[in-house]
């Protein structure tokens, strides 16, 4: 975590850092977190970061741990199947919905998300390789336009990240997510809404397979402490 510097508010800043550094693994499962020393690394005072771990708390990155404050949470498979059960409903909602809305101009954004995808996809970057992910899903909930498909899959973007970092490690599995994000764009462009749906739900499906390996892999398993 770098020192802050942006005008924005230090609470949103110091949200955002701490965040950041947990969904990427900098911050490891088990990780000790006390005011005082995040405030050092940050180098702000004990108030914003004692706001920004009660919103942290509260979404469920970091929990306590008696006497010793606040650690990361472990990575929680049924947490995760919970997420992705819910995807599974209401992705296809959203390409159905996006579907109506899909102008010349968004489908100019949208294959250029794809063309970005692909070139990511052959990179070593893991965390362009998530955000290049992101992008093209939201680029469908920003489309569907409904507030509370895009404010929930938010947060619960927040959680996948944790995982998608091991998922996307591999450059097969992540050369395979491009070409069905493309399927879903053009059966979208070509005005198939139940087909873009149905491929939709298949791909969550996969990505949570995915997931699943990659979480019971021995030394991702959660310990029984947790």
């Amino acid at each position: 975590m770098e020192q802050l510097v942006s005008p924005k508010k230090l609470v949103d800043q110091a949200y955002a850092a701490i965040l950041d550094a947990i969904c990427d693994g900098t911050l490891k499962p088990g990780a000790r977190l006390t005011q005082h020393s995040v405030a050092a690394r940050l180098r702000v005072s004990r108030q914003p970061i004692h706001n920004a771990l009660l919103v942290l708390k509260a979404q469920g990155f970091v929990q306590e741990t008696g006497r010793r404050g606040l650690a990361v949470v472990p990575l929680d498979p049924k947490l995760f199947a919970a997420i992705y059960e819910f995807r599974s409903a209401v992705e296809p909602l959203a390409v159905r919905l996006a579907v109506a809305r899909l102008t010349p101009e968004a489908i100019v954004r949208g294959r250029a998300l794809i063309k970005a995808g692909k070139a990511k996809a052959k990179g070593k970057n893991a965390r362009a390789r998530i955000q290049a992910d992101m992008d093209f899903h939201f680029f469908i909930y920003e489309l569907a336009d409904n507030s509370l498909i895009l404010e929930t899959m938010r947060l619960n973007w927040q959680h996948l990240r944790r995982a998608m970092g091991e998922v996307l490690r591999s450059g097969e599995l992540s050369n395979r997510v491009w070409p069905e994000h493309e399927a879903v764009l053009e059966a979208m462009i070509e005005g198939r809404a139940e087909r873009a749906s149905t491929l939709m739900r298949e791909h969550v499906v996969r990505a949570y397979q995915d997931v699943a390996s990659a979480l019971s892999a021995p030394d991702k398993r959660p310990s029984r402490s947790a």
